[in-house]
Protein backbone atom coordinates (compact mmCIF):
# COMPACT_ATOMS: atom_id res chain seq x y z
CA UNK A 1 0.00 0.00 0.00
CA UNK A 2 1.56 3.29 -1.08
CA UNK A 3 0.99 6.54 0.76
CA UNK A 4 -0.90 7.90 -2.24
CA UNK A 5 -3.59 5.23 -1.82
CA UNK A 6 -4.01 5.76 1.92
CA UNK A 7 -7.00 7.80 3.08
CA UNK A 8 -6.73 9.22 6.60
CA UNK A 9 -9.65 10.70 8.53
CA UNK A 10 -8.61 13.14 11.27
CA UNK A 11 -11.23 13.51 14.00
CA UNK A 12 -10.36 16.53 16.16
CA UNK A 13 -12.36 19.56 17.27
CA UNK A 14 -9.36 21.91 17.07
CA UNK A 15 -9.07 23.53 13.60
CA UNK A 16 -5.32 24.26 14.03
CA UNK A 17 -4.64 20.56 14.72
CA UNK A 18 -6.69 19.47 11.70
CA UNK A 19 -4.83 22.01 9.55
CA UNK A 20 -1.44 20.91 10.89
CA UNK A 21 -2.22 17.26 10.17
CA UNK A 22 -3.64 18.06 6.75
CA UNK A 23 -0.47 19.90 5.73
CA UNK A 24 1.96 17.51 7.41
CA UNK A 25 0.40 14.24 6.28
CA UNK A 26 -0.47 15.50 2.78
CA UNK A 27 3.20 16.37 2.32
CA UNK A 28 3.93 12.68 2.96
CA UNK A 29 1.49 11.67 0.22
CA UNK A 30 -1.49 10.73 2.36
CA UNK A 31 -5.02 11.80 1.41
CA UNK A 32 -6.35 13.64 4.47
CA UNK A 33 -9.86 14.68 5.47
CA UNK A 34 -11.01 16.19 8.74
CA UNK A 35 -14.05 15.93 11.00
CA UNK A 36 -14.67 18.34 13.92
CA UNK A 37 -16.94 16.05 15.91
CA UNK A 38 -18.13 12.47 16.31
CA UNK A 39 -21.32 12.88 14.29
CA UNK A 40 -19.46 14.10 11.21
CA UNK A 41 -16.78 11.45 11.70
CA UNK A 42 -19.37 8.66 11.74
CA UNK A 43 -20.94 9.95 8.53
CA UNK A 44 -17.60 10.38 6.76
CA UNK A 45 -16.29 6.99 7.87
CA UNK A 46 -19.43 5.31 6.54
CA UNK A 47 -19.41 7.20 3.23
CA UNK A 48 -15.69 7.22 2.46
CA UNK A 49 -14.21 4.13 4.18
CA UNK A 50 -10.89 5.58 5.39
CA UNK A 51 -7.81 3.39 5.63
CA UNK A 52 -6.94 4.84 9.04
CA UNK A 53 -8.48 7.21 11.59
CA UNK A 54 -6.62 9.62 13.86
CA UNK A 55 -8.93 10.24 16.81
CA UNK A 56 -8.89 12.88 19.55
CA UNK A 57 -10.44 11.76 22.85
CA UNK A 58 -11.92 15.17 23.71
CA UNK A 59 -14.72 15.64 21.19
CA UNK A 60 -17.61 18.07 21.82
CA UNK A 61 -20.55 15.73 21.13
CA UNK A 62 -19.25 12.29 22.20
CA UNK A 63 -16.18 11.15 24.06
CA UNK A 64 -13.44 9.67 21.93
CA UNK A 65 -13.63 6.53 24.05
CA UNK A 66 -17.33 6.12 23.21
CA UNK A 67 -16.75 6.68 19.50
CA UNK A 68 -13.88 4.19 19.56
CA UNK A 69 -16.10 1.64 21.34
CA UNK A 70 -18.89 2.19 18.80
CA UNK A 71 -16.60 1.58 15.85
CA UNK A 72 -14.99 -1.48 17.40
CA UNK A 73 -18.43 -2.93 18.28
CA UNK A 74 -19.29 -2.53 14.59
CA UNK A 75 -16.04 -4.31 13.69
CA UNK A 76 -14.83 -1.55 11.39
CA UNK A 77 -11.68 -2.58 9.51
CA UNK A 78 -9.63 0.60 9.78
CA UNK A 79 -6.86 1.09 12.37
CA UNK A 80 -7.46 3.87 14.91
CA UNK A 81 -4.59 5.93 16.31
CA UNK A 82 -5.41 8.08 19.33
CA UNK A 83 -4.00 11.62 19.27
CA UNK A 84 -4.75 13.36 22.53
CA UNK A 85 -3.47 15.92 25.02
CA UNK A 86 -4.45 13.50 27.78
CA UNK A 87 -1.39 11.86 29.28
CA UNK A 88 -3.08 10.07 32.19
CA UNK A 89 -2.34 6.36 32.14
CA UNK A 90 -5.96 5.42 32.88
CA UNK A 91 -7.29 7.16 29.77
CA UNK A 92 -4.54 5.70 27.57
CA UNK A 93 -5.02 2.17 28.91
CA UNK A 94 -8.80 2.45 28.47
CA UNK A 95 -8.43 3.48 24.82
CA UNK A 96 -6.03 0.63 24.08
CA UNK A 97 -8.26 -1.92 25.79
CA UNK A 98 -11.30 -0.72 23.84
CA UNK A 99 -9.40 -1.31 20.62
CA UNK A 100 -7.14 1.60 19.67
CA UNK A 101 -4.16 0.49 17.61
CA UNK A 102 -1.81 3.08 19.08
CA UNK A 103 -1.69 6.46 20.78
CA UNK A 104 0.35 9.63 20.42
CA UNK A 105 0.17 12.48 22.93
CA UNK A 106 0.11 16.19 22.11
CA UNK A 107 2.41 17.96 21.47
CA UNK A 108 3.75 15.49 18.94
CA UNK A 109 6.38 15.22 16.25
CA UNK A 110 5.13 14.66 12.71
CA UNK A 111 7.84 12.09 11.99
CA UNK A 112 6.80 10.04 15.01
CA UNK A 113 3.14 10.21 14.03
CA UNK A 114 3.88 9.12 10.45
CA UNK A 115 5.94 6.21 11.77
CA UNK A 116 3.08 5.12 14.05
CA UNK A 117 0.63 5.39 11.14
CA UNK A 118 2.79 3.16 8.96
CA UNK A 119 3.11 0.56 11.73
CA UNK A 120 -0.67 0.51 12.23
CA UNK A 121 -1.28 0.12 8.50
CA UNK A 122 1.34 -2.61 8.23
CA UNK A 123 -0.18 -4.50 11.14
CA UNK A 124 -3.60 -4.40 9.48
CA UNK A 125 -2.13 -6.02 6.37
CA UNK A 126 -0.26 -8.62 8.45
CA UNK A 127 -3.43 -9.72 10.23
CA UNK A 128 -4.91 -10.72 6.88
CA UNK A 129 -2.43 -13.59 6.86
CA UNK A 130 0.14 -14.22 9.56
CA UNK A 131 3.58 -14.91 8.10
CA UNK A 132 5.09 -18.16 9.41
CA UNK A 133 8.49 -16.51 10.01
CA UNK A 134 8.90 -13.14 11.68
CA UNK A 135 12.17 -11.23 11.37
CA UNK A 136 13.14 -8.12 13.31
CA UNK A 137 16.80 -7.17 13.19
CA UNK A 138 18.74 -10.14 14.55
CA UNK A 139 15.64 -11.65 16.14
CA UNK A 140 13.81 -14.36 14.20
CA UNK A 141 10.71 -16.31 15.23
CA UNK A 142 9.34 -19.32 13.32
CA UNK A 143 5.68 -19.43 14.35
CA UNK A 144 5.15 -22.87 12.85
CA UNK A 145 8.18 -24.67 14.28
CA UNK A 146 8.09 -22.50 17.45
CA UNK A 147 11.80 -21.73 17.12
CA UNK A 148 13.30 -18.42 18.23
CA UNK A 149 16.80 -17.41 17.15
CA UNK A 150 18.95 -14.38 17.93
CA UNK A 151 22.01 -13.68 15.77
CA UNK A 152 21.54 -17.13 14.22
CA UNK A 153 21.60 -18.98 17.55
CA UNK A 154 18.51 -20.77 18.84
CA UNK A 155 17.15 -19.40 22.12
CA UNK A 156 15.33 -21.71 24.52
CA UNK A 157 12.21 -20.07 25.94
CA UNK A 158 9.78 -21.33 28.55
CA UNK A 159 6.17 -21.79 27.35
CA UNK A 160 5.07 -18.52 28.97
CA UNK A 161 8.04 -16.59 27.61
CA UNK A 162 7.27 -17.92 24.13
CA UNK A 163 3.59 -16.94 24.40
CA UNK A 164 4.47 -13.41 25.50
CA UNK A 165 6.85 -13.00 22.56
CA UNK A 166 4.38 -14.57 20.12
CA UNK A 167 1.70 -12.13 21.29
CA UNK A 168 4.03 -9.17 20.84
CA UNK A 169 4.93 -10.44 17.36
CA UNK A 170 1.26 -10.90 16.47
CA UNK A 171 0.60 -7.27 17.38
CA UNK A 172 3.98 -6.02 16.17
CA UNK A 173 4.36 -2.30 16.78
CA UNK A 174 1.17 -1.96 18.83
CA UNK A 175 1.07 -1.17 22.53
CA UNK A 176 -0.32 -4.13 24.49
CA UNK A 177 -1.59 -3.32 27.97
CA UNK A 178 -0.60 -5.35 31.00
CA UNK A 179 -4.21 -6.52 31.34
CA UNK A 180 -4.38 -7.65 27.71
CA UNK A 181 -1.15 -9.70 27.93
CA UNK A 182 -2.10 -11.29 31.25
CA UNK A 183 -5.52 -12.25 29.93
CA UNK A 184 -4.16 -13.72 26.67
CA UNK A 185 -1.19 -15.58 28.16
CA UNK A 186 -2.51 -16.62 31.57
CA UNK A 187 -6.24 -16.54 30.88
CA UNK A 188 -6.80 -14.36 33.92
CA UNK A 189 -5.70 -11.07 35.40
CA UNK A 190 -2.89 -11.64 37.88
CA UNK A 191 -0.33 -9.38 39.52
CA UNK A 192 1.41 -7.17 36.96
CA UNK A 193 4.68 -7.82 38.77
CA UNK A 194 4.35 -11.45 37.65
CA UNK A 195 4.37 -10.28 34.01
CA UNK A 196 7.32 -7.97 34.62
CA UNK A 197 9.38 -10.92 35.90
CA UNK A 198 8.72 -12.91 32.71
CA UNK A 199 9.47 -9.91 30.47
CA UNK A 200 12.75 -9.39 32.34
CA UNK A 201 13.66 -13.05 31.79
CA UNK A 202 12.70 -12.81 28.12
CA UNK A 203 14.85 -9.73 27.64
CA UNK A 204 17.80 -11.52 29.25
CA UNK A 205 17.52 -14.14 26.51
CA UNK A 206 16.87 -12.06 23.38
CA UNK A 207 18.30 -8.60 24.06
CA UNK A 208 21.97 -7.80 23.62
CA UNK A 209 21.61 -5.24 26.43
CA UNK A 210 18.55 -6.14 28.57
CA UNK A 211 18.66 -2.81 30.42
CA UNK A 212 18.51 -0.95 27.09
CA UNK A 213 16.18 -3.18 25.05
CA UNK A 214 15.94 -2.93 21.26
CA UNK A 215 13.01 -5.26 20.82
CA UNK A 216 10.62 -5.32 23.80
CA UNK A 217 9.93 -1.71 24.70
CA UNK A 218 8.21 -0.56 27.90
CA UNK A 219 5.31 1.89 27.78
CA UNK A 220 5.53 3.10 31.38
CA UNK A 221 2.42 2.33 33.41
CA UNK A 222 0.64 0.96 30.33
CA UNK A 223 2.30 -2.17 28.94
CA UNK A 224 4.77 -3.26 26.25
CA UNK A 225 5.28 -3.06 22.51
CA UNK A 226 7.59 -4.87 20.11
CA UNK A 227 9.78 -2.32 18.31
CA UNK A 228 8.05 -1.15 15.16
CA UNK A 229 10.84 -1.22 12.57
CA UNK A 230 11.24 -4.59 10.91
Amino acid sequence: MTNQSVKILVVDDEPPIRKLLDVGLSSQGFAVQGAPNARTAIQMAFAQAPDLVILDLGLPDMSGHDLLAKWRAEDVPFPIVILSSRTDEEGIVKALEIGADDYVTKPFGMNELVARIRVALRHRLQTQGESPVFQLGELSMDLVKRIVTVRGEEVKLTPKEYEILRLLVQYHGRVLTHRFILDKVWGEITDVQYLRVYVRQLRQKIEESPDQPRYILTETGVGYRLAGSA
